[in-house]
């Protein structure tokens, strides 16, 4: 494994993780930390985004470029794993299981038409 993948891979899981975090706090009202699960969460997105920007730097790439293409995708994944999160959140905190698995599958789905929004459809 190259150092530069090595070091985004860490610093990946570590955004993903600050964000989730921040999600359950944000959307867990038992814990009372819904101001400070925002900021974490919003941490997560931002140390992501750094993670992108030093991963370039490393590999001497360019930054992806912002076409439309680049933009529906980035606002696809990011619906989906806030989708897919709150319906995590109402199965399994609030336990409202229908809904949750609604909002869940719409989550999953947007998760998953991402993939013809960047591959494309052959």
């Amino acid at each position: 494994m190259k150092k530069s993948n090595f070091i985004a891979l860490i610093l990946g899981t570590l955004a993903g993780a600050l964000f989730a975090i921040g999600m359950c706090m944000a959307l867990l009202p038992e814990w009372g930390l819904f101001y400070v699960g925002v900021v974490l969460g919003g941490v997560g997105i931002v140390l992501g985004l750094v993670t992108i920007i030093i991963w370039c730097k490393m590999e001497n790439k360019h930054l992806p470029k912002w076409e439309r293409k680049t933009v529906i995708a980035f606002i696809l994944g990011l619906v989906g794993t806030i989708l897919l999160g709150v319906g995590m959140c109402l199965c399994l905190a609030w336990e409202i299981y229908l809904w949750g698995i609604i909002v869940g599958i719409l989550g999953i789905v947007s998760l998953i038409a991402m993939v013809p929004v960047i591959k494309g459809i052959k």
